[in-house]
Formats: C-alpha cells, structure tokens, sequence
C-alpha cells in the first residue's frame, strides 16, 4: 500500500533540497502554478524537490515524480490554509527545534560539522535558513493532519485481526537496533592557553578599533572554516539559533561596534554586529579554538580507563557512573543513554550511529565497556567509553516482539482513510486554481482540476 503522507524526502533530500535551491532557482523560470486557499505553489517548488529526489535515486510509483511531488504540495497547502482557518499555528521555537535535529541527523551521517560545511560550502546557519520555510510548512502541516485524525483509537483485538489477514510471506523486515549508552569527558583547556588565546583576540579587536578591517581579519585568522571565507559573516540568525552566550552578547551590540572576548562551547569569539532586523541579527566573528595539550588529553583518557574499571568489577553501574562522571548534560541524566535525532526514541539502527561510536560498536558485545576512543562529530575534542545496552537482530516482524509495528501499521492505514475523506470535502469548498499546464496531470486526488 502506498501512502501519500509518508516523508518522501530522505534525510539527504531533504538537505539537498535547501542546499540546491539557490541554484536551482537561476535554472527555473518561476511561477505561480497553483493557489490553494490563499496559498500559493511554484514552479521552482517542484523543480527544487524534483532534482533533491533524482539525486538521491528516488522513482515514482505509479504517477511521475514531478506530479507526485506537485500533488504533495497541494496537500500542504490545503492543510495550512485550514490550519489558518482553525487558527492552527506553529511557534519559532518549535522550528528552530527541528532544524537543530535536523542538523544533527546531518552532522551524525558526514561525521562532523566541518566536513558538512565544507561538502556543501555552506554554514550551519545558512542550511537552517534555506530549510527554515519548508520546515514551518511541514510543521503545520503535520499539527493539522494530527488535529484531523485525532479521534482515531485502535484495540488490541482490532490489532490482532489486521495480523491474522497479512500475508505472512510478505511481513516487513525489522532492521537490528542497538541501545548505546555513553560516558564523556571533555580534556580541560589549560589557563595558559586560553589567556595565549585571549591576548591573541584582543589584538584583533584592537586592530579593528583602530581601522584595520574586520572581514578581512576573520578570513585570515578565524578558525571558523565555515564562515571564515566569507569575512566571518553569519547572515541574518534568530536568538534560538545562537548558543546562549552568544547570543546575549551578539543581541546587545550596536551597529558596527565590536565585542569584548566571548567565550562558548566552541571556543573563543569577537563579535560585530552589521545588522538587526526585528529578532534577527546580522554578525560577522572571529573564533579561535584553544589548543589542548596531550598532557590533559592523557588525562581524560586515564579518567575513562578508571570509571571502566569500576563498572567492569561491578563497583558502580554505568548509569550511577554516567550520572557523576560524564561531562555530557545532554545524556548524563539518563544513565548515558544516547537518543536517536531520527526517531528521537533510544534505539539506532548501526547505520544511524555517529561514525566515531559505530565503529566502536563493531568491537562489542552487550553490556561490554568498550575503551576509551575521541568522538569529534559534536564540534569538540571528546573522549568516550560507550556500552551497548541492549540489541535486536534483524527479522520479519511477528506480533510479539514487534507488536508496535502492526499497531502502527493498522493506524496508518485508518489515518490514511479519514486524510482522503477529508483532502475530498475540502477540494469541494476551497478554492483551487491550477496552472492550464497542468490540468491534464494524472492526480491521485481529481478534485484538484475543477
């Protein structure tokens, strides 16, 4: 069975898609092929998504792509414009939130964030600015068909019939997932280097206040390599993007003006502000990344060796020794246990896995304390030991151990019927308007051309 409301658009699609659009657009004459509501479709729209999905092999089944991803779009659009309607709406937190794991499905399937800004030759903010829009649509599109299907409620007996009738020779395949919990410790930066790091910035903070040019310091010096070649300039960023003390500093500026050193996550900065327009702003940075002696990395390393040695001999349990040990607050407080950005549940398929702890993962068995190894995926220096807490073989699903994918399934399906009943009632008394060259397209839906 095919549904129409699956994600279509691949992890990789989708950041094609944004990554591809600017020059896309210089390829596509662009118009408006279809008002929906007071919604409108482009051309460029289609071709965008178009050539994301080409590249990533992806093949219609039984329409052309171009008309199912137009019909896809038409969708979207009749669901924002009744999410308007029923004054539906979607926060720019819970945007921002779903560009950040988008980003981090990303950064997790390349390596690093690096390596991610360099194959595309674009920052991280400005891959969540091209994927801003389509991300609120989705968004709203998803709090609608959620609203329209929420009365849907399945039984365990209803479950049980939709096995018996599935033919058994055809049941899915459930891939092997694996639960992998970490422990992490950040190697300490001496106060030598970061006062060799401080001195270092403001000299260029003093060269700019005495006229040397701020761009061309940040291409020479910054450490930012995404941003670097661009004179350090970010592009207009909301708060939510920017790491809190980043932030609060970058939002107090003046225009023109340049900050006093800050100090992040991610190393050492000067900032200065080109431009605020509303709760968006406008920076160009400099960033410097302090050096970390062998000396401190040995010593995370002797750190993790002895936490191991206290879990392998049954002193303490992983999740006691995550929880005082582990520098990492994002898993620390539920025993290390890392949560999958694709799923946002606890279980990865190996694939999925950080390259860094999937290689690791090849060294284990369960509940096996793996040694101490550097993971630089999340932007900084860190050493790790992981355990693998749990595993599931790969198999055709039965109805006891995958008793969630037939409940899914049989909700899906029931999903999927009150959605049609509903894009149908709506066709009839939205307006629609569809460009003449595409009246004779071969829609799922034929109440689109009316």
């Amino acid at each position: 069975m095919r549904y129409i409301f699956r994600k279509v658009y691949t992890v990789l699609a989708i950041l094609l898609m944004g990554v591809i659009s600017t020059n896309a657009q210089d390829n596509v004459v662009d118009k408006i092929i279809a008002v929906v509501g007071n919604q409108v479709v482009l051309k460029s729209d289609v071709e965008q998504r178009f050539i994301s999905l080409q590249a990533q092999g992806y093949t219609s089944g039984s329409v052309d792509l171009k008309t199912e991803i137009f019909e896809d779009l038409l969708i979207q659009k009749l669901m924002i414009a009744q999410a308007q309607i029923d004054s539906i709406e979607v926060t720019d937190q819970e945007v921002e939130n779903d560009l950040d794991r988008k980003m981090e499905m990303y950064i997790q399937r390349i390596g690093t964030k690096e390596k991610l800004e360099q194959y595309f030759n674009k920052t991280i903010l400005e891959m969540k600015n091209d994927l801003r829009d389509d991300t609120r649509n989705e968004k709203i599109k998803d709090k609608m068909q959620a609203e329209i299907t929420k009365d849907i409620h399945i039984t365990p007996a209803e479950v049980r019939n939709f096995y018996s009738k599935l033919n058994k020779d055809s049941l899915p395949i459930i891939p092997g997932e694996l639960e992998v919990q970490q422990i992490v410790k950040y190697p300490k930066i001496s106060d030598d280097e970061k006062d060799r790091i401080r001195e270092k910035l403001r000299g260029y903070r003093d060269r700019v206040l005495n006229g040397d040019n701020f761009s061309t310091l940040a291409v020479l010096y910054s450490e930012d390599k995404g941003t670097a070649q661009r004179g350090g300039e970010l592009g207009y960023t909301p708060r939510a993007n920017l790491v809190p003390e980043f932030a609060n500093v970058a939002f107090n500026l003046k225009t023109d003006k340049v900050s006093k050193i800050v100090e992040t996550e991610y190393g050492f900065h000067i900032i200065q502000l080109i431009d605020r327009k509303g709760e968006r702003i406008n920076v160009r940075h400099i960033l410097l990344k302090p050096k970390i002696d062998e000396e401190k990395r040995e010593h995370a390393t002797a750190q993790l060796d002895s936490i191991a040695d206290l879990i392998r001999k049954e002193k303490m349990e992983f999740d006691e020794a995550a929880f005082y040990f582990s520098d990492d607050k994002d898993t620390r407080n539920n025993g290390g246990l890392l949560v999958n950005p694709y799923t946002a549940a606890s279980k990865f398929e190996k694939d999925n896995l950080p390259p860094a702890i999937s290689q690791q993962v090849n060294k284990l068995k369960i509940n096996e304390i793996s040694a101490p190894f550097l993971d630089v995926s999340g932007g900084k220096d860190a050493y790790k030991i992981i355990k693998i807490k749990s595993e599931t073989k790969s198999h055709a699903a039965n109805i006891s151990d995958d008793w969630s994918q037939f409940e899914g399934m049989l909700t899906q399906k029931k999903q999927q019927s009150v959605l049609n009943k509903w894009i149908k009632e709506k066709q009839a008394n939205t307006y629609v308007h569809i460009d003449d060259d595409y009246k004779n397209a071969n829609f799922r839906f034929k109440g689109w051309q009316k």
